[in-house]
This record gives structure tokens, sequence and C-alpha cells, in this order.
């Protein structure tokens, strides 16, 4: 039996889920958090993306491998449709007391007030399973371009699922190209892999121009892999640069380099977007 919650990861429960899934192919959905791994845990990420009402399933610092899981993989995340990153964005909230009420209630004042919420829940609803991954990592530099701590463990939780390992948009598009991303929804409709800049309806921009075949293994049949196809997965994984630690070394910062986020956002947050989306717990 799958489990819903992955077992290597550490758990910090969202206030509030996507609510139930509409159903259809299962798919998961990759982001980038416009954070630096070394500076930024995904524990803390994972708390403010909690305190913004933009919970992802997941919260992976590919750095040192942490994984972070807010939402259980049977209910819809919450943080396809926002903008990218940590900051609050331009969308329109409720009052930060809709988290607490039931989710019918909050669901009716959202619409009343003609906030965006309730679009942004039908694309998080997606699916059989529509899993979301928050990256520690900048959109502008694709994380798979070092090592990524942890990626097995993510990888066979959702091969348990039975998530295929394709991405039938292709590659996600280079930073500052994501606007020109193909958002075809029959592709989306097929389920598999994507970024987030490949979501039908949407203007997120990351998670930038992951290697697709280190990330999951599936090749591009439209791509010329030249000479590191032919080395073998290996071959391509050890050319991989690594990620500079705070000191200048190539390790991964200790828990003690992590520093509180207090400060290093803004002061002005506004509080999650309720509209259909129901309360956990």
């Amino acid at each position: 039996m799958s489990d819903a919650w992955i077992p290597a990861a550490r758990r910090i429960p969202a206030r509030i889920d996507g609510g139930p899934l509409k159903g259809g192919a299962p798919r998961v959905v990759w982001q980038a958090l416009d954070a630096d791994p070394r500076t930024v845990s995904a524990g803390l990420a994972a708390q403010r993306l909690d305190q913004l009402g933009r919970a992802s399933h997941l919260v992976w610092n590919p750095a040192d491998g942490e994984i972070v899981q807010l939402i259980s993989i049977l209910r819809a995340g919450r943080s396809l449709g926002w903008p990218d990153g940590l900051n609050p964005g331009a969308l329109p909230a409720p009052d930060a007391s809709a988290i607490w009420r039931p989710a019918r209630q909050a669901a009716a004042e959202t619409a009343a007030g003609g906030t965006a919420a309730d679009v942004l829940a039908e694309v998080n609803a997606e699916g059989r399973l529509c899993v979301q991954i928050g990256v520690v990592a900048f959109a502008r530099d694709p994380f798979t371009s070092r090592p990524m701590t942890g990626l097995p463990q993510i990888l066979d939780w959702l091969d348990s699922w039975g998530i295929p390992r394709q991405w039938p948009a292709g590659p996600p598009a280079a930073f500052p190209d994501e606007q020109a991303a193909r958002r075809d929804r029959r592709l989306w409709a097929r389920g598999g892999h994507f970024g987030a800049s490949q979501v039908p309806g949407l203007t997120a921009v990351g998670p930038g121009a992951v290697d697709v075949e280190l990330l999951t293994g599936w090749a591009d049949p439209r791509r010329d892999h030249g000479p590191l196809r032919q080395a073998g997965p290996a071959a391509v994984r050890a050319a991989r640069v690594p990620l500079p630690s705070a000191r200048g070394g190539e390790s991964g910062p200790t828990p003690a380099e992590m520093r509180d986020l207090d400060g290093y956002f803004d002061d002005d947050d506004v509080a999650a977007a309720a509209g259909t989306l129901s309360r956990v717990g």
C-alpha cells in the first residue's frame, strides 16, 4: 500500500489545503521557490508557504536533502497560481479569519468578494493526484545542475502512486523565457511531470531549465543527447556542478548555517485566500 505521507519527510501539516481532488490523470508539478538552498532550509520555507496560505505537498532542499510534507497526497495543494517565491503576492485575499471558518462559508464569502481564490483552486485540484513540489532554488539557476540529495526518496514515493515519469510538455523553459512556455491543456491532461511554467492558465516562471533526464530519467525524444547520453546516467550525474557552501567549500550547509527567516521577507504579509479550499483537521 502506498503512503499518503512520504516516509522520508518531516511533517508540518498545513493549516488549510486545496480540498478534494477532482479526478483525472495523476501529475506532479515542480516549482522553484526563489530562495537560496544554502541559507534557507526546507522547514523554514514550508512554514513560510503555510503562513501565506500557499502550501505545496512537499518542500525540498536539494542541497542538504531535507524534505518537508505539508499536505497528504490524497488532497489538493494550494501553491499553483500564486506569484513565484516566498514573498506575499499581489493577488487579493480575504480576511485571515477565513482560515478558521468552515470551508463552505469561507468559499461563499470569497466568491461574493470577487477574489481569484476560487479560480486558483480549480487547477490545484485537477487530477486524481496533483503533487506540488516546491524546491528551495532559483529558476535562473536550475537545481539539476548540482547534487540533488534526497531525490531518490521523492521519486520512489511518486512511483508508488503510479505517476508516470514522462514530461508531456517537454523540458521546462529557461529563465526568463518561461512566459513563452507551452501551456497546452491537452498535454496537461495526459498527466506525468510538469514545470509550474507549463500549467495551463497560469503565469508561473519556475522551475527554470531543469534537466528532466537527470531529474526523473525521462529522455526527451526531440533532444540531441550527444556524448553524455552515450556515456550513461552515471557520467551525466558526475558532470553536475557542486553547490558551494556559505564557507566556500563544496559541502552542504549545516543546520547552524540555516538562518532564521525573521526579517527576510516583507512585513505586510497577507493571509491565505480561502476560496473553495478547506481547513485541515
